[in-house]
C-alpha cells in the first residue's frame, strides 16, 4: 500500500506563521539603512496573504487523493492474466488541475516579484525574499520534512551571509583599485603630453635639417655646373694654345728660311766673290752637292720612317684615352667574370630548386592522394572537461601529434573514472612487485593533480632514502605509509593505470618507464640534478638578488654547465628561454619562470628542451656504440668487445666506471669479468640486449670522441651508473 502523504495545514495556520517570520527574515537579508521600509511593506503583504490564502478554509490534498489509484500490482506486464485496466477514477484523474493552495502560492509569488523595487542596490536580496517566504511555509507546514528543509535553508543562508561578508571586505579594494586606475591614467596622459611636445620639437628639427640638406644639394649642383663649364673652357684654351704653338714654330721656320736666303744673296752680291779661286769654288760646290745628296737621302729616310707618325700631343692624348679604356675594360672584364660565376651559381641553385620543386610536387601529390583532411580540433572543446578555456590551455603550442596525445589522455582519464575495479596482474616475474596481486582491486578514481602530487612526493621520499630497496618496493611502502595498508594496493593500481595511459606529461611518462623497468631511476634523478644545478648557477650569477639575468649571462651559464654541447644546442636552449635573433644579448629576463609548472604539471619549454637534448645525445651515443661494434643486432658480443667499443667512442671514460658499466650489462661481477676475459667460457649476449640495457641506464658522454689535452685536463662530464 502506498505511503500516506503528510496532511497539508490550513491556510490560516500558514498565514499566522508567515506573519511571525516575514519581518525578521526581511530585516536580516537587507542592510541596516534599508530595513525600516521593507518592514512596513512586509506587514501589508502578510495581511493580504492571510486574507487571500484563507478563502475556502481548507487545503486541497492534490496530488494525495490520486496516490491510492497509482499502486502498481505485483504482476509482470508480459504475463497472460495481466491486462491494462483503467478505473473510472483514474480516467477522471487525468483531467484534474492544480490545487487552489498551489495556485494561490504561485499567484502570491508573481505579485511579490512585480511589486519589488529592483532599482536599489539590494535588488537581489529583495528578489530573494518572496522565495524565502514560500520556503518558510513549507518548512512550518510539512512537519515530516521540517528538519531536512531547515538544514537546507540554514546551509544556503550561511553561504549567503559568508558571500555578503566577503563582498563587504572587497569593497575597499575596489575603491583602491579605482583610485590606482585614475592615478595611472593621469600618469599616462602626462607622459603622452611630454612625448607629444618632444615629438613636435624633433619634427621641427627634422624639417630644418631637411631644408638645410636641400640647400646644400642645390649648392652642390651649382658648383658641379661651374666645374663642368670651367673644364670645358680649359679644354678650349688648351687647344687654342696648341694651335698658336704650332703656328709659332711654322713662323720661326719661315723666318729662318728668309734669313738664310738673305744671307746667301748678300754673299753673292758682296764684292770679291767673283775673285775667289775657281778650284776652291768647285770643291765647295762638290761638297755642297754631297751634303745636299746626303741631306736628301736623310730626308727621304725620315719621310719613309716617319711619314705616318702623328704629332706628340695627339699621341699623348690617344695614349691617355687608351689607358682609360684599358682600365674600363679590365673593370668590365672582372665584373663579367663575377657575373659569370654568379650566373653559374644561380644556374646550380635553379637546377637544385627545380629538383626540389619536382620532389615536393611529387610528395604533395602523394600526400594529397594518401592523406586525410586536417582534423578540426575545435570540436574537442565540447568533449574535454573544462570546455573551451581548458582546451585552449592544453592545445597551446602543440602540433597534431601532440594534440592526439592530449586527447587520448582526456579519453583515457574519462574511461578510468568509469571503471570501479581493476583486475590484478598476478604474481608473474615481469609484474612489478608493487602490483603483484591476484583478484579485483578498487579504483580510487583520483584526479590528474592528485596523481602528480603523489608521484612528486614519492620522488622526494626516494631521494631521502638510501636506495637499498628496489624502486617498486619503495613505491609500495610509500603508499602503505601514506594510506592504510588495505588501500595501498588500490592506490598502486590506480596510479599505474593512470600513468600507463598518459602520453603528454613527461613526469608520468618517466615514472611509468621507471616502474616497469624500461628506464633506470638515475635517468630522472640526473635530469632533476641538472635542473637544480642550473637554478643554483643562475642564483649565483644574480649578485643583486633581483631575480633577473641577461641573455649573455644565460649563455655563459649554459656553456659552463654543458661544456660538451655544440653552439647549435646552446642556441636552442636560449631560444627556448625566450631569446631570438632580433633580441639584444644584454636584454634581461626573469629566470625563475624557466622552472615553473602549469596546473597540469607540465614543465616549461626550457626544461622540456633540456630533457629532449639529453635523450637525443643518448641516442647518438648508442648509435656510435652500435657502429663501433659493426655487428648485426642478433650477433653475440663479449665483455671485452663491449669494453673496447665504449673506450673507442668515449676515451675519457674512467676505467672503474667502465668496468662497472660492462659488469652490469652482462650481470656479472667485475672480478668474474676480469678472470673470464679472453677465455672460451666468457659470457656472451646479443647486441640488441646490450643496446636495450644501455638505453635503460643513465649513460652520457664524458669527453669528446677525439681526445685532446684540454679535454683530459678538464674532465667535462660524468657517468652515473
Amino acid at each position: 500500500m502506498a505511503a500516506q502523504a503528510p496532511r497539508e495545514p490550513s491556510l490560516a495556520t500558514t498565514s499566522r506563521r508567515f506573519s511571525q517570520r516575514s519581518e525578521l527574515t526581511t530585516e536580516e537579508s537587507l542592510p541596516p539603512e534599508n530595513r525600516s521600509a521593507p518592514r512596513r511593506k512586509l506587514s501589508q503583504k502578510q495581511k493580504s496573504m492571510s486574507s487571500g490564502l484563507s478563502t475556502g478554509g481548507y487545503l486541497s490534498p492534490w496530488p494525495h487523493y490520486t496516490s491510492g489509484q497509482t499502486i502498481l500490482y505485483n504482476r509482470k506486464p508480459c504475463s497472460v492474466d495481466w491486462q491494462p485496466q483503467k478505473s473510472v477514477q483514474q480516467e477522471k484523474s487525468l483531467g484534474i488541475t492544480k490545487p487552489r493552495y498551489l495556485e494561490q502560492l504561485e499567484n502570491y509569488l508573481r505579485k511579490e516579484l512585480l511589486l519589488l523595487d529592483l532599482s536599489t542596490d539590494s535588488a537581489e536580496e529583495l528578489r530573494l525574499q518572496p522565495y524565502r517566504e514560500i520556503f518558510e511555509f513549507f518548512i512550518e507546514d510539512f512537519k515530516t520534512y521540517k528538519p531536512l528543509l531547515s538544514s537546507i535553508k540554514n546551509a544556503y543562508e550561511g553561504l549567503l551571509a559568508h558571500q555578503r561578508e566577503k563582498i563587504r571586505t572587497l569593497e575597499p579594494l575596489k575603491a583602491k583599485l579605482v583610485t590606482v586606475n585614475e592615478e595611472c591614467s593621469e600618469r599616462i596622459l602626462a607622459m603622452r603630453a611630454e612625448d607629444k611636445s618632444e615629438i613636435s620639437v624633433l619634427k621641427k628639427e627634422k624639417m630644418d635639417l631637411l631644408k638645410l640638406i636641400d640647400k646644400k644639394n642645390e649648392e652642390k649642383v651649382s658648383l658641379q655646373t661651374e666645374v663642368f663649364k670651367l673644364r670645358k673652357n680649359l679644354a678650349e684654351e688648351y687647344l687654342r694654345y696648341l694651335s698658336e704653338r704650332d703656328a709659332r714654330k711654322i713662323l720661326l721656320a719661315d723666318l729662318n728660311e728668309l734669313r738664310y736666303q738673305r744671307e746667301d744673296m748678300s754673299l753673292a752680291q758682296a764684292p770679291g766673290t767673283w775673285g775667289e779661286d775657281p778650284v776652291k769654288l768647285t770643291l765647295a760646290l762638290k761638297m755642297a752637292r754631297q751634303d745636299l745628296t746626303r741631306t736628301q737621302m736623310e730626308l727621304n729616310t725620315m719621310k719613309a720612317n716617319f711619314g705616318d707618325v702623328v704629332p706628340r700631343r695627339d699621341f699623348e692624348m690617344q695614349e691617355k684615352i687608351n689607358k682609360d679604356l684599358q682600365e674600363q675594360l679590365e673593370s668590365l672584364r672582372a665584373d663579367y667574370e663575377e657575373v659569370c660565376k654568379e650566373h653559374e651559381i644561380l644556374l646550380q641553385l635553379h637546377m637544385g630548386t627545380l629538383k626540389e620543386r619536382d620532389q615536393f610536387y611529387n610528395e604533395l601529390q602523394e600526400i594529397q592522394r594518401t592523406s586525410t583532411p586536417r582534423p578540426d580540433w575545435a570540436k574537442c572543446e565540447e568533449i574535454v572537461s573544462g570546455g573551451q578555456p581548458r582546451w585552449l590551455i592544453l592545445a597551446e603550442g602543440k602540433n597534431s601529434d601532440q594534440l592526439v596525445d592530449v586527447l587520448l589522455d582526456e579519453i583515457g582519464e574519462g574511461l578510468l573514472r568509469q571503471k570501479t575495479f581493476f583486475q590484478g596482474l598476478g604474481y608473474g616475474s615481469d609484474v612489478p612487485s608493487c602490483l603483484r596481486f591476484d583478484g579485483v582491486v578498487e579504483n580510487k578514481k583520483s584526479s590528474r593533480k592528485e596523481v602528480l602530487l603523489l608521484i612528486r612526493d614519492f620522488w622526494k621520499a626516494r631521494l631521502a632514502e638510501d636506495k637499498r630497496e628496489s624502486f617498486s618496493d619503495s613505491f609500495f611502502n610509500f603508499l602503505d605509509r601514506r594510506f592504510e595498508t588495505s588501500e595501498a594496493m588500490a592506490w598502486a593500481y590506480t596510479i599505474y593505470e593512470y600513468v600507463k595511459l598518459n602520453r603528454s606529461n613527461e613526469v608520468m611518462i618517466q615514472f611509468y618507464a621507471t616502474l616497469v623497468g624500461k628506464c633506470s631511476e638515475n635517468v630522472y634523478l640526473r635530469h632533476q640534478e641538472t635542473v637544480a644545478q642550473l637554478q643554483k648557477e643562475m642564483m649565483s650569477a644574480d649578485q643583486q638578488n633581483e631575480g633577473m639575468l641577461t641573455m649573455e649571462q644565460l649563455n655563459s651559464i649554459l656553456k659552463s654547465t654543458f661544456p660538451l654541447k655544440k653552439d647549435e644546442k646552446i642556441q636552442e636552449l636560449m631560444e627556448a628561454a625566450g631569446w631570438n635573433a632580433k633580441s639584444d644579448i644584454s636584454d634581461s629576463f626573469k629566470y625563475s619562470i624557466l622552472f615553473t609548472e602549469d596546473e597540469e604539471g607540465q614543465s616549461t619549454l626550457f626544461v622540456q628542451k633540456i630533457w629532449e637534448q639529453y635523450m637525443n645525445e643518448k641516442a647518438e651515443y648508442l648509435e656510435e656504440f652500435k657502429q663501433e661494434l659493426g655487428l648485426e643486432l642478433t650477433s653475440a658480443v663479449t665483455p671485452f668487445m663491449v669494453r673496447e667499443a665504449l673506450m673507442n667512442i668515449d676515451p675519457s671514460l674512467e676505467k672503474q666506471a667502465l668496468d662497472t658499466l660492462v659488469s652490469q650489462i652482462f650481470r656479472i661481477s667485475v672480478s668474474e669479468m676480469t678472470e673470464s676475459e679472453g677465455r672460451e667460457e666468457e659470457k656472451e649476449i646479443s647486441v640488441n640486449a646490450a643496446l636495450e640495457y644501455l638505453q635503460a641506464m643513465d649513460v652520457v658522454r664524458m669527453g669528446p670522441r677525439e681526445q685532446d689535452p684540454a679535454a683530459k685536463a678538464t674532465g667535462l662530464s660524468s657517468l652515473d651508473v
